[in-house]
């Protein structure tokens, strides 16, 4: 996509480059004299957020969480996306490997704004949007792990995928935490900007709301998985116990019917006419004072 002036007014120019190719931060390069390092730090997928100033150009590296389901969940850029700002007297421009949501509706809301916009509110504007990402993404899993714990408490379910989907959520929710606990020096930077204080100390809280929802949501992760392998080998438990008692009716008169069944002829038992009774009997014997025991025992 080539490079896109988004939005100007007297006091600001907007400048949006998506998917840039090397041509693209030349151009930049040549023409607003941003340092090259910056520029290639919106190419690394897996760069982390920052702060940074290099003569004029301030500098601010943000990651976005995105919606796409990915099936590997190993770095930050399968739970995010970044996006570079640059603030250049009174131009901003912003980098940005694909669409997202924080850029379009940060357009979509100075385009009715009446007041004169600034480079830096559309900054503080895409940084709270992208706050909002992240917000919205900790509801999602919240809701996710409530239909799982349903699942496993209410429905009494325990398949094998479960443990899987709480595994997935807890990487998700990990790989999340990590990207908004380094994003805090990068918010933080934003009170360099002029802008009001009450502006910032919003934004701060925003990102102080979601760090905390997803500090709570890894903790509920954690001790469900735990609380799933607790009932899991609670419910082996008690196939064992079963099986147990089992063996226990089955072990004595197992041992009766092997001894008459040796078939010797020195076992006077076998020639007797009513042996055979006597036999069940003593099985059934044992069968009901082992059951009386069981009781008592409350097994």
């Amino acid at each position: 996509m080539p490079i896109d002036t988004i939005f100007r007014n007297a006091q600001c120019d907007w400048v949006d480059v998506e998917a840039p190719t090397a041509e693209d931060l030349k151009f930049l390069h040549e023409r607003y004299e941003i340092n090259n390092l910056l520029l290639e730090d919106t190419l690394d997928p897996n760069h982390l957020p920052k702060y940074e100033e290099d003569g004029d150009v301030k500098f601010f590296l943000l990651r976005e969480s995105t919606e796409l389901e990915r099936k590997n969940l190993n770095t930050i850029s399968d739970i995010s996306t970044k996006i570079g700002i640059f603030l250049i007297d009174k131009t901003i421009i912003t980098i940005h490997r694909m669409k997202t949501k924080s850029i379009y509706e940060t357009k979509k809301q100075i385009s009715i704004l009446q007041e004169e916009t600034t480079p830096e509110t559309i900054a503080l504007k895409i940084a709270l949007l992208i706050m909002k990402s992240f917000d919205d993404e900790s509801v999602s899993l919240l809701e996710t792990m409530d239909n799982i714990e349903n699942e496993i408490f209410l429905k009494n379910t325990n398949h094998t995928n479960q443990i899987k989907r709480l595994y997935k959520l807890k990487r998700k929710s990990g790989l999340n935490s990590r990207v908004l606990t380094i994003s805090t020096d990068a918010v933080d930077k934003f009170r360099l900007l002029g802008l009001q204080d009450s502006e910032v100390v919003d934004l701060k809280d925003k990102h102080k709301d979601v760090v905390a929802d997803f500090d709570h949501l890894n903790l509920q992760i954690t001790n469900l998985i735990s609380m799933f392998l607790a009932l899991s080998d609670q419910k082996a438990n008690q196939v064992m116990k079963v099986l147990a008692i089992y063996s226990v009716y089955f072990l004595p008169i197992t041992f009766i019917a092997g001894v008459y069944g040796m078939n010797f002829d020195n076992m006077p038992e076998l020639h007797h006419k009513y042996g055979y009774f006597f036999t069940l009997g003593l099985m059934a014997l044992v069968v009901i004072c082992t059951f009386i025991y069981a009781r008592r025992k409350q097994w």
